[in-house]
């Protein structure tokens, strides 16, 4: 399974992505998280303080795999040992750290973008493994090619009209590209009676958690209190729709 979450910047996308990779784990998943944002911390919420290079600042293999000299480019690359070789590894969670595509559309031949969409293609999953995509925020992703693929994309939003309406955008951009399912999350709620409709359904209501702020401000991991509690929620949605 391939799962995308995606949403406006600050809504908790990494949070709830990182969790949600921890219950898989858990439950006996090979995990692949994928952090896709140009301010990568994914990897924070699993302890790791060092930084980790962007395979898109990988000049070493951008060169070997995609580059063949005099401006002519491998649109093809080997991929395959990739995600062995530059992931960064934490028990049965696989961690890769993407960096930013420069260029968007069809026609790009960027080196870096070739080998990064030739690796998000080649996420091919087995039994019991599962693919998470923490996106960058907004929409600018959806110009690339960077979503191909996903079973279920997850739109995070806080109560407020910016998400909202972000979050909106997304919906329609996202039916545009064919993504059949989609769900929306909505977190850091102090009020329960909330009434969002953006015409997808709602796998789950998170509500505001000083302790998340507490965990996020140390760097630290989150596995008790109402928060998690509901991702765990939301996890047996996903796992059993």
């Amino acid at each position: 399974m391939k799962i995308a979450i995606v949403g406006k910047g600050g809504v908790g996308k990494t949070f709830i992505a990182s969790t949600l990779m921890k219950l898989f784990e858990k439950d006996g998943y090979k995990v692949i998280g994928v952090d896709c944002d140009p301010n990568p911390t994914l990897a924070l919420s699993f302890g790791v303080e060092e930084d980790i290079t962007p395979i898109s600042k990988r000049k070493d293999i951008i060169e070997e795999r995609v580059v063949l000299g005099d401006g002519v480019y491998n649109i093809n690359p080997k991929v395959d040992d990739l995600i062995d070789k530059l992931g960064y590894k934490i028990g049965n969670i696989t961690i890769l750290v993407m960096g930013t595509i420069e260029k968007s559309g069809e026609g790009c031949v960027c080196p870096a973008s070739t080998l990064l969409r030739k690796l998000m293609k080649h996420l091919i999953l087995k039994e019991k493994q599962v693919v998470i995509l923490d996106m960058e925020a907004g929409i600018e992703h959806f110009g690339r090619k960077t979503l191909e693929g996903i079973d279920l994309m997850l739109i995070v939003v806080e109560p407020t009209k910016k998400s909202i309406l972000t979050a909106k955008r997304i919906v329609k951009l996202a039916k545009d590209l064919g993504i059949k399912n989609i769900g929306l999350i909505v977190n850091k709620v102090r009020n329960k009676n909330i009434d969002i409709d953006i015409g997808v359904p709602i796998y789950g209501i998170i509500p505001f958690d000083e302790q998340v702020l507490e965990a996020e401000a140390k760097g630290e991991s989150v596995d008790k209190g109402k928060a998690f509690e509901e991702i765990k929620n939301i996890y047996s949605k996903i796992v059993n729709r």
